[in-house]
């Protein structure tokens, strides 16, 4: 059975950074895409960053709202994903959840997943 579990989030001030971590169980971090997307309040879900398997590199995408202030990255021997955030903004305020192996096979943005973890809460305050 596959288990997503999502920690890390909180509050911070504007500015600030934030790491939030997935940790996977019942399947392989490593072989698998995964990512993270949002929602705030009020507002549809949004892609944030995915990571592609690493047999295909690892490769990365992040969306373009994010670049240069967020990071995806994944540690193999912990099984875990995580999202580094930096120069977080009172928009960034939103559930953050942790997403695995695509519907679809494809890895990106857009793909549509089968696993998804409980959201973990991030505020920023100005």
């Amino acid at each position: 059975q596959t288990e997503l579990r999502t920690s890390g989030g909180g509050s911070v001030q504007a500015g600030g950074s934030l790491s939030l971590s997935c940790e996977a169980s019942g399947l392989s971090a490593n072989e698998n895409c995964m990512g993270w997307f949002r929602q705030a309040a009020g507002k549809e879900r949004e892609a944030v960053a995915i990571i592609d398997k690493a047999i295909k590199n690892s490769a990365t995408r992040i969306a373009d709202s994010f670049k240069g202030r967020f990071t995806i990255s994944r540690d193999s021997v912990k099984n875990t994903l995580y999202l580094h955030m930096e120069d977080l903004k009172p928009e960034d305020t939103a559930m953050y959840y942790c997403v695995a192996r695509p519907v679809w096979g494809t890895c990106s943005l857009w793909s549509t997943f089968n696993s998804e973890s409980q959201g973990t809460q991030v505020t920023v305050s100005s």
